[in-house]
C-alpha cells in the first residue's frame, strides 16, 4: 500500500477525540468517516444525518487541506487510540480512507480493533517517528508499506522495518474479520456438532417438556 501521510504531532489522542460519543448511536458499522476528529475538523455541531458537505469546516485542520484530505496513512506519536474501547474509532478512520496508522505506541484495545477492520497499526521507535515527522513537516510525503517484507519506505531512500504478528497481518492482507476467521473452520465446527449430537442425544431432544424446538 502507498499513500499521502497526514501528521498529528501530539501524544495521547484518545478514542473520544477520534470520534465523539454522540456518533455512537448508529447501529451501522459503516458511514463514520464524516465524523472523524469531529471536534477539530468542524466549527459547528454535527448530527448523524449530516455529511461533511453540510458542515462548517476548520480550514486550519490538516484533514481539511489538500492533499491531506485524501490521506491514507496517519503519522502520530505516543499512545494513539487510548481511552474507551469504542470500535467506532477504527471505523471512522477506515471510512475516511486511512489504511494505516504509524505511531510509537497504541491503546491496546484500539490496536486489536484495527486488525479486525482492515486498518494496519504500525509501531516504530520514537527516533524513527521523529525522523518521519522531520521529512513530512516541510511538504507532503508519501509512504510505501510492504506488508510481506514488513517494511516502510519513503522515496526509495529511507527504509524502516516494523514488527507485527503474522496471524494479525493476514487479516489485513486478506481483509478478514472475526467471522471470516471462524468460517475458515466451518467443516471442523460442523463435524464437532454432529459428533456432539451423536454422543449426547439428550441435549437435542426437543420433545422434552419445557424445551422449545
Amino acid at each position: 500500500m502507498k499513500g499521502v501521510v497526514a501528521t498529528f504531532d501530539r501524544d495521547n489522542i484518545d478514542t473520544d477525540q477520534i470520534i465523539p460519543t454522540e456518533y455512537l448511536k448508529s447501529i451501522k458499522k459503516f458511514g463514520f468517516g464524516d465524523f472523524l476528529f469531529d471536534g477539530w475538523r468542524y466549527l459547528d455541531e454535527g448530527r448523524l444525518d449530516m455529511s461533511a458537505d453540510d458542515r462548517s469546516k476548520n480550514t486550519d485542520f490538516i484533514l481539511n487541506q489538500q492533499p491531506y484530505d485524501s490521506s491514507q496513512i496517519l503519522l502520530t506519536r505516543d499512545n494513539f487510540g487510548c481511552g474507551s474501547s469504542r470500535e467506532h474509532a477504527v471505523w471512522a478512520l477506515r471510512d475516511f480512507g486511512f489504511k494505516a496508522v504509524v505511531a510509537s505506541s497504541f491503546g491496546d484495545i484500539f490496536y486489536n480493533n484495527c486488525f479486525k477492520n482492515s486498518v494496519l497499526p504500525i509501531k516504530l521507535e520514537k527516533d524513527e517517528i521523529n525522523q518521519l515527522f522531520l521529512l513530512a513537516t516541510p511538504s507532503p510525503i508519501s509512504i510505501e508499506i510492504d506488508l510481506i517484507a514488513k517494511e516502510l519506505k519513503v522515496d526509495e531512500e529511507i527504509s524502516m522495518q516494523f514488527e507485527v504478528k503474522d496471524s494479525l497481518l493476514q487479516r489485513i492482507i486478506h481483509n478478514l474479520d472475526d467471522v471470516d476467521i471462524t468460517l475458515k473452520d466451518a467443516a471442523l465446527i460442523k463435524a464437532y456438532e454432529q459428533s456432539r449430537q451423536k454422543d449426547r442425544p439428550w441435549l437435542f431432544n426437543y420433545s422434552n417438556p419445557g424445551i422449545k424446538k
